[in-house]
């Protein structure tokens, strides 16, 4: 039988063939160990006399009864799937098998916290890993009830979809808790979370009336940090708005929100069980940056109860749909019903859509709308795509039908098809109907087709500086022609007491190659021009000469915080495209981020700094460029307010970027306190960050690491010790952290991420270059090896991005070549870092001819 690549052609033909209705999943997590016992019973019906298969990934199966009839596990079971031969019209199905728990955060994940040798569990399904815990037909289309019972040791606590029931005692020292039904699911936002796990509770009071209960859990350890009184508000936020929008009262009984150890992703919407990266609990400073991508995490999971959970796509082509809307919905609710009402659209401009524009770009881009043959092509589609363009597209789409219509339709949406599953054409219908707009040439231009234009103003002004002519060109991506229609401003903006201010603004549909624009003819130019101002629209941006200037001398003075956020990224997605040289680029960041003060744009710069001075600028001119910057965010960060997230992040990127002996002499003394910067603690995660530094400069090694890691023996602890470990600059250092990750299999998916870190945190990028053949020798048996997560950590991670060079370029064609069409998921990934190698070539060239 085929492995676990489930095809879109067996779902469909197994959804022909099968309903199901219910399962009882009973699970004996009582035993120390790697493995656990799981019995399902799967109550379903089919065709009569037809044969299909149910997905099961085991260590063993012991038994499988079908109808009564015990079939060998020898004959039906492969370790990934179970054959069901000559099905009834109705049937049960019984499954007991051993289970393996996992370190990759797939399926049922298994953690010791170093702190207290507590025991943590939970599960993460989506895209195919519920089959990890029990037998189950693995697709979003196959929806049931589910019913858990949970044998755990007594003193934990056991969290799934339903309330938690009152445990029954029993023999050595454990309990069973048996779970209540819950409503039609698909199984991939069914959930456990298990363990000494230390929880708060509060409640929301429901639009139909209800109190619902709320609960926030982390590990024993951590808990002190969690702040849970902010969650809980901005949850509360959360339910008002959507309630409101989507005209349907919470669908579930509780909504608890879990804090779990090495999750991979951000968060997970289980229904009524969500489970959050525990990096949000915040044991240290954080920029303000990333409180507000908390709160809109927390609204983006709460969103999907409804847009995911309460209704489901059919088949993973329209996972776009439910990744997009919670996108858009959640900065939506952020907007209008909590504290980020003024930085919430600025936040997506900075994070989302930039990270929309740089996958767009991409030899991988694809429609919003993908094709997705198999599990494989829906595990590399949680991208830029999927998230973030479809929510600027959603943004676009709203702007032009208009809010209330938006909303009404999608208020009839949620009461046609609760409980059951959808297509994109389901949604549209109701759209249409609400708005009174055919949205099929829409549909067609934006979620059909890929590739991101580009705007361009193009006037003409007299003598007195008078518009006399004014159009906006749209150009097209040569393997992406398509000219799209769109709902934009164009705003006008003086300088006026040295600020730079907007004066007037016009609303237009932008259509074509070319849009002329009367409605500026006659006005008065000003300082700069800016296309898409207000960011309704989808496309990079590019400023006249003038205005560019104007952007560069006075950007940090612009009053609102979203017309700065555009400007900073007209000109990053210039220099990305060796249209601006990467050292005006390095200039202008030097020169405006000290006065910005949004916290999520002064993060998304100062990154690009760090990638522009790595990868863009000329190598003739990197070193002093590189050292004359770093100099010059240490002074930024000396003059900078007091206890600010301009302070605070402007010494992590000193601290990251720290090379000469004397910069090196500031992060030691920072660190030890012989120098201080009001406002700023060296609290036990900065201190980590400067230790680091230290490292990899070569001025601080192993006694300095473990003195470290005895002060702070946590988990976090030793993830950061791990990290430095590998930064360490020497050939011993990295031939030891490339065992770890490509000989062996021995790290969890947490310490794989922190090791991969540390090996290329190097300013000698000498020490990188004899790993570029072997990563490619490597990179198929990692990928054929091991867990989709893991294998695509390494392949990302350590594809040797640095030093930038013509012959890796080569040498990832050449792979590409050997792959052919065998490993489409692996091509994608590789296609990937090879664009962006030939983007920092081209970038370096143009940097040379500045």
């Amino acid at each position: 039988m085929p492995g676990l690549n489930l095809t879109r052609a067996e779902a469909q033909e197994r959804a022909g063939l099968i309903s199901t209705e219910s399962y009882d999943v009973r699970l004996d997590l009582s035993a120390p160990g790697t493995t656990f016992r799981s019995v399902s019973t799967v109550t379903f019906s089919a065709t009569a006399g037809s044969s299909s298969f149910i997905d099961a990934v085991t260590r063993e199966v012991h038994s499988v009864v079908l109808n009564g009839v015990e079939l060998d596990p020898a004959e039906v079971a492969d370790g990934v799937r179970i054959a069901l031969p000559n099905l009834a019209a109705e049937n049960v199905l019984t499954v007991d098998a051993t289970m393996d728990y996992s370190s990759t955060g797939e399926g049922l994940h298994r953690f010791v916290d170093p702190a207290d040798d507590e025991v943590y569990l939970y599960t993460q399904f989506e895209v195919p890993d519920s089959r990890r815990m029990f037998a189950v037909f693995e697709q979003p289309d196959l929806k049931a009830t589910f019913a858990f019972t949970v044998t755990a040791p007594a003193h934990w606590d056991v969290i799934s979809n339903q309330p938690t029931p009152q445990p029954e005692a029993g023999a050595e020292g454990t309990a069973t808790w048996t779970f209540s039904p819950t409503p039609v699911l698909s199984s991939y936002v069914t959930a456990l979370v298990a363990g000494p796990y230390a929880s708060t509770h509060s409640t929301v009071t429901s639009a139909d009336g209800r109190e619902v209960a709320l609960g926030a859990y982390a590990r024993k350890s951590l808990f002190e940090h969690l702040d849970a009184e902010n969650i809980f508000e901005v949850t509360r936020q959360g339910f008002e708005v959507f309630e409101k929008d989507f005209g349907v009262a919470y669908p579930f009984e509780k909504y608890d929100q879990l804090f779990v150890p090495e999750f991979n992703a951000g968060a997970m919407e289980n229904a009524g069980c969500v489970t959050i990266l525990e990096d949000y609990v915040f044991r240290s400073k954080v920029p303000a940056a990333l409180v507000e991508r908390r709160a809109i995490t927390v609204l983006h999971e709460l969103a999907h109860m409804w847009f995911g959970d309460l209704v489901t796509m059919k088949w993973w082509n329209d996972l776009w749909l439910n990744e997009s809307f919670a996108e858009f919905m959640s900065t939506h609710a952020a907007a209008v019903n909590t504290q980020y009402k003024d930085s919430a659209w600025t936040t997506f401009s900075s994070l989302e859509k930039s990270w929309a524009y740089d996958q767009d770009q991409l030899p991988s881009t694809h429609p919003i709308k993908a094709d997705i043959r198999d599990l494989e092509d829906v595990q590399v589609n949680f991208d830029g795509i999927t998230y973030a363009k479809g929510a600027s597209v959603l943004r676009q789409l709203v702007a032009w039908v208009g809010q209330d219509e938006f909303m009404a339709g999608v208020r009839e949406y949620f009461k046609k098809h609760a409980y059951s599953n959808t297509e994109l054409s389901d949604l549209l219908v109701e759209l249409e109907a609400s708005s009174g707009r055919d949205l099929s040439e829409w549909s067609r231009q934006w979620l059909e087709t890929a590739g991101v234009n580009t705007l361009r103003p193009e006037l003409t002004v007299d003598a007195d500086d008078v518009i006399t002519s004014f159009a906006i060109v749209q150009t097209t991506p040569e393997q992406h022609p398509t000219l799209r229609a769109q709902r934009l401003r164009v705003g006008l903006h003086d300088v006026v007491d040295g600020k730079l201010v907007r004066r007037e603004f016009v609303e237009l549909d932008v259509d074509g190659a070319r849009t002329e624009v009367p409605q500026l003819v006659g006005k008065r130019r000003g300082d700069l021009v800016l296309v898409n101002d207000g960011d309704l629209g989808y496309a990079k941006l590019r400023l006249d000469p003038r205005s560019l200037r104007t952007a560069i001398d006075y950007l940090s003075t612009a009053s609102d915080s979203l017309v700065r956020a555009l400007l900073w990224g007209a000109v990053w997605d210039a220099t990305r495209d060796g249209e601006i040289a990467a050292r005006d680029y390095v200039e202008l960041v030097l020169n405006n981020i000290g006065p910005e003060q949004d916290s999520t744009t002064i993060k998304v710069q100062l990154a690009q700094l760090r990638t522009a001075l790595g990868r863009y600028v000329a190598p003739e001119f990197a070193e002093a460029t590189a050292v004359d910057a770093t100099d010059r965010l240490w002074s930024l960060a000396q003059a900078a307010e007091a206890g600010s997230d301009s302070q605070f992040m402007l010494v992590m990127t000193f601290s990251s970027l720290a090379s000469t002996e004397a910069q090196l002499a500031t992060v030691a003394a920072l660190r030890s306190g012989e120098i201080t910067l009001e406002g700023l603690e060296i609290d036990t995660d900065l201190n980590w960050e400067l230790l680091t530094s230290l490292v990899a400069g070569g001025v601080a090694g192993e006694d300095e690491i473990a003195s470290a890691l005895a002060a702070d023996r946590s988990a976090t602890g030793e993830l950061a010790a791990a990290l430095a470990r590998a930064a360490v600059p020497t050939a011993e250092a990295k031939a030891a952290a490339w065992s770890s990750l490509i000989e062996s299999q021995e790290l969890s998916n947490t310490f794989q991420r922190k090791v991969i870190a540390g090996f290329q945190r190097t300013h000698d990028k000498s020490l990188l270059a004899p790993y570029v053949a072997p990563y490619f020798a490597a990179v198929e048996g990692v990928w054929t090896s091991r867990s989709y997560e893991m294998a695509q950590a390494i392949v990302n991670g350590l594809y040797p991005a640095r030093p930038t060079s013509q012959d890796t370029l080569e040498a990832t064609d050449a792979a590409l070549a050997g792959l052919g069409e065998r490993i489409p998921a692996l091509s994608r990934l590789l296609s990937e870092a090879r664009d962006g190698m030939a983007r920092a070539l081209n970038a370096q060239k143009a940097d040379a001819a500045r």
